[in-house]
């Protein structure tokens, strides 16, 4: 009994033996065939790293203001008897916009002006007596005072009624009404906004590090997603002598071409203010960039002189200025290298490739991306 079962145990041990040598032979074999396998090219598009000129620009952020814009109020209190404006039209200067009650002015006026005649008329009599030494300099000078304070009471009535009569103080654009016939309205009682939209302001604001870079003068282009795809044209016309102490910035404006009244005050514009000269930079694709926390890399195609065709080794670089789909490398790269242009994410560095371009993208410094 004890023979069988010795026997037994040592089948087993031999089968598990000749099994395991089998599984060994097989997993060396997979490790050798792996590393022997090479895995396929893969197949990339490339781009040329060139050198480009490139306009030197600042770039902010601003809001645009008008030239002249102002809310109209009364400016004493009265009762509106006449609106003589439409809404949102356009006004020239010196059009009257309101009218305001003046029936009491208009009545006290013609006494005012009766005793500014008699008081003249008084003053001329004055002098003659005078003249012929009738009387003192003193009740001249008394008949004097007394014509000029006639004068200045019909003066100041007309005055009153020349301020309820609201005229447009400049040419522009008239906003919402915000009074109706027969309002009463108190002093600084707002009626209507008046804006001059053409030229326009462009306010913006640049780092203190940037203040000698900027001029009167300098172009700026303005665009704003009020207009998609087009681009108006300004100068910078003032530069704020203060810098802000909390933010380090300076405040510029420029003024902006505003033809047909595209763009309104308070909307926000992108500014560039093109620098005079134009900088030499070597230019690669965006997406020829592997953006990474430790550092910024691209790919560079080489030839492999053992495996006869083209490798990928893996560069790092500095990065500069962005233009459209371009980025500037101001280290790590070399004019005439060819870098991988898209797909980078999944590549590694010694890997073989493949170069085809037919589906390359239209890199352009200036791209109008279609709205799909």
């Amino acid at each position: 009994m004890k023979k069988r079962l010795i026997i037994t145990i040592t089948g087993l041990v031999v089968v598990v033996a000749i099994l395991a040598a089998i599984k060994a032979m097989q997993i060396s074999a997979m490790i050798s065939q792996g590393k022997k396998f090479v895995p396929p090219p893969e197949t990339v598009t490339s781009a040329a790293v060139r050198t480009d000129s490139w306009e030197t620009v600042l770039t902010a952020v601003g809001s645009l203001n008008a030239v002249e814009g102002v809310t109209i109020a009364a400016e004493l209190a009265g009762k509106v008897v006449s609106i003589d404006f439409e809404a949102g039209t356009e006004v020239k200067k010196g059009d009257i916009l309101l009218r305001q009650d003046t029936t009491s002015e208009e009545a006290q006026l013609p006494g005012a002006v009766a005793q500014v005649d008699l008081a003249r008329t008084n003053l001329e009599r004055v002098d003659k007596l005078l003249a012929k030494q009738l009387i003192s300099q003193s009740e001249r000078d008394n008949a004097v005072a007394a014509a000029d304070q006639m004068q200045a009471q019909a003066d100041n009535i007309r005055t009153i009624i020349n301020k309820k009569t609201i005229r447009a103080p400049f040419n522009g654009h008239l906003g919402i009404r915000q009074v109706n016939l027969g309002q009463m309205l108190r002093e600084g009682d707002p009626i209507v906004t008046l804006q001059a939209l053409n030229p326009i302001y462009v306010d913006f604001t640049l780092p203190q590090q940037q203040l000698r870079q900027v001029r009167l003068g300098l172009a700026v282009r303005v665009t704003t997603d009020a207009l998609p795809g087009e681009t108006l044209q300004g100068r910078i016309t003032a530069i704020n002598p203060l810098v802000e102490a909390d933010t380090r910035q300076i405040k510029v404006e420029a003024t902006a071409d505003n033809s047909g009244n595209k763009l309104r005050p308070g909307m926000f514009a992108n500014v560039a203010v093109g620098l005079p000269g134009r900088q030499m930079v070597l230019a690669i694709p965006a997406t020829a960039v592997l953006y990474a926390p430790y550092g910024d890399s691209v790919f560079v195609v080489e030839e492999d002189k053992d495996k006869k065709g083209k490798v990928l080794r893996q560069q790092f670089v500095r990065l500069g200025i962005k233009r459209g789909d371009f980025v500037a490398v101001t280290s790590g790269l070399k004019e005439g290298e060819t870098v991988v242009s898209t797909g980078v994410f999944k590549l590694r560095n010694g890997q073989s490739a493949v170069i085809d371009n037919s589906l390359s993208p239209d890199f352009q410094k200036s791209p109008k991306p279609e709205n799909n």
